[in-house]
């Protein structure tokens, strides 16, 4: 949903060519070696030098890469300090921060976490101002057509909108903002796995927006239109707000769009949610990189702390739920992590204000 994800250009072909070079030539390969020893003066002299601090090795591993999976904090303030990039990846997808992860360096690690929220909040509000258009992010999607299986909700490129294989998060997703029973919201209908899960919990009202008009008229099909506790309201979230109420629970998972989306939607937050009301969102984020998904975890918890909210993360095995069958037809696999992280949003209830 945002840069993150991306690796650093050229990387491989950068590391080729120094790697070529004779040991005694190649400051590049001399600073992956002190970033590996843990020698942090002799690091320091080679980057005064010019070193460049983002060249990987034969193997697109950088020496940010190699201080954090050594453990050697001081070498990964130093790179990151300097400049080294801390989302670029090497040749088998894995960043600075999956290295120190893996390696159990929590030092390295949470310097690693910090840089890239901080990079990212960075990123957020140069984006928040070059947003003038005023053209939906989702708009392609919505003017395409869907397909629907037993399994599956495809747009028109093959790529998964929903899939069977969230039923047990969706679930989930449900008990947590049907805990306090009273008036549910649901921003996204898809296969209406969650919904369905949301009236198993008997709530007192069940509002459930869905913008994309053929996902509408397979719900009205379905008979989701005629139950009692049910308003099914058709359009973009984002043209709504001023017809929603204030409810107990919510949840929010749209498609086509990105996290400045998701942003938007939880400025709207403190006043759609009740005091001590639940809210949660559908946690794609970064998804094929266990690193930045987690950076990506602690960005919203703080965004979110920063409007009353607290926010935990309840992880969910979800590898027996998937294999190679299940993205059969599929052109991109979207989630790619062993665990879920299951975000829980509460608000400070009004008797402990």
């Amino acid at each position: 949903m945002a840069a993150a994800a991306a690796a650093v250009a050229s990387e491989e072909e950068k590391g080729e060519q120094a790697m070529e070079q004779p040991d005694a030539e190649c400051p590049a390969k001399a600073l992956c070696k002190a970033a590996a020893d843990g020698e942090l003066a002799r690091a320091e002299q080679l980057l005064k030098d010019g070193c460049d601090y983002s060249m990987p090795d034969e193997l697109g591993v950088t020496p940010l890469m190699l201080a954090a999976q050594h453990g050697h904090a001081s070498l990964v303030r130093l790179l990151l300090d300097a400049g080294a990039p801390w989302n670029a990846l090497d040749r088998s997808g894995r960043c600075a921060g999956d290295y120190a992860m893996e390696a159990g360096h929590q030092a390295a690690f949470d310097m690693l976490l910090n840089a890239g929220i901080q990079a990212e909040l960075i990123l957020g509000a140069v984006e928040r101002q070059n947003r003038l258009s005023g053209v939906p992010s989702n708009i392609a999607y919505l003017k395409s057509h869907v397909h629907y299986s037993e399994n599956e909700l495809l747009d028109n490129e093959s790529k998964g909108v929903m899939m069977a294989w969230e039923k047990p998060l969706m679930e989930a997703h449900a008990k947590a903002i049907c805990t306090r029973g009273g008036d549910i919201l649901n921003v996204g209908f898809g296969m209406g796995l969650i919904d369905t899960a949301i009236q198993s919990y008997g709530p007192a009202s069940h509002t459930i927006i869905e913008a994309h008009p053929e996902v509408h008229a397979h719900m009205l099909e379905s008979g989701w239109g005629k139950k009692e506790n049910v308003q099914v309201v058709f359009g973009r979230w984002q043209d709504l707000m001023p017809q929603l109420c204030q409810y107990d629970g919510i949840f929010f998972d749209t498609y086509g769009e990105f996290y400045e989306d998701l942003r938007d939607f939880h400025a709207y937050l403190p006043k759609l949610l009740k005091p001590g009301g639940i809210y949660s969102y559908f946690n794609g984020l970064c998804a094929n990189n266990a690193f930045f998904h987690v950076t990506y975890c602690q960005l919203v918890a703080l965004e979110l702390a920063a409007s009353g909210f607290s926010t935990q993360f309840v992880p969910l095995p979800v590898k027996d739920c998937l294999d190679e069958r299940t993205w059969l037809g599929v052109k991109k696999k979207y989630w790619q992590l062993d665990t879920y992280l299951l975000p829980v949003c509460q608000t400070q209830d009004e008797d402990e204000t």
